[in-house]
């Protein structure tokens, strides 16, 4: 049964979908790699349909595979898809361009990060409906971090105190999001990082042990047990 998005909602999601997930090993692109039977990309957008404020998903597919990620997506939410690019901030840009009109809040979020649950998609939309410009979930690090030369050899041991991991969903206020990438110059792994360079404060919130993204064979087997035991 497909999801029905909120059309009073107020967010909307941008999914960059279009990254061919190398350390994964050969096959498809990464979004499209199947956990517990399904794409990744098929268990993110149902947990995102799934929060109560979302209005639109915009999803950023490889160019070849546009009509497939289609039809794979018809069945669980109403969803715009688009090409994405080479990098993930050329996806990011064209899905941003495809926003209909109306939602104020928009939220960038990784395809792989596949089991996010729908409760921090709302509170990072929460965060920003509050007044902050730019939120990000996090956690905090709890393994000692080295700083190493060339030679790997170790500098120095860095306070991981004051160090977070960053997750997704990122959430900004829409002319926020649109104003950091009518300036990007240089292409970064997140959306805060571009915003940063606007000088726009970014709030953190707690994140989510659920959200982890599924990088490497061992994050897709983490994926499938926690599905398992009903995640």
């Amino acid at each position: 049964m497909t999801a029905q998005l909120n059309p009073r909602g107020d967010v909307a999601v941008l999914v960059p979908a279009a990254g061919a997930g190398v350390r994964l090993g050969p096959g498809r692109p990464k979004a499209l790699r199947l956990l517990a039977g399904e794409p990744l990309l098929v268990h993110a957008v149902r947990r995102l349909a799934a929060a109560g404020s979302v209005h639109s998903i915009v999803v950023a597919a490889p160019a070849a595979e546009l009509d497939a990620v289609r039809r794979l997506l018809a069945p669980v939410a109403p969803v715009t898809v688009v090409a994405g690019g080479a990098e993930r901030q050329a996806s990011v840009a064209a899905a941003l361009a495809a926003v209909p009109a109306g939602p104020d809040i928009v939220l960038v979020h990784d395809a792989a990060r596949a089991l996010t649950p729908p409760a921090l998609v709302e509170a990072v939309a929460a965060a920003v409906r509050a007044g902050d410009d730019a939120v990000i979930p996090v956690l905090p690090v709890v393994d000692t971090v080295k700083e190493v030369d060339a030679a790997e050899l170790v500098l120095g041991t860095v306070d991981r105190s004051a160090l977070r991991a960053v997750q997704t969903p990122q959430g900004f206020r829409r002319e926020v999001l649109t104003a950091a990438h009518a300036v990007a110059a240089d292409p970064l792994t997140d959306d805060a990082g571009l915003v940063e360079k606007l000088g726009v404060p970014v709030r953190c919130v707690p994140g989510s042990e659920y959200a982890l993204k599924v990088t490497r064979p061992f994050d897709l087997a983490l994926a499938e047990h926690l599905l398992a035991a009903g995640v």
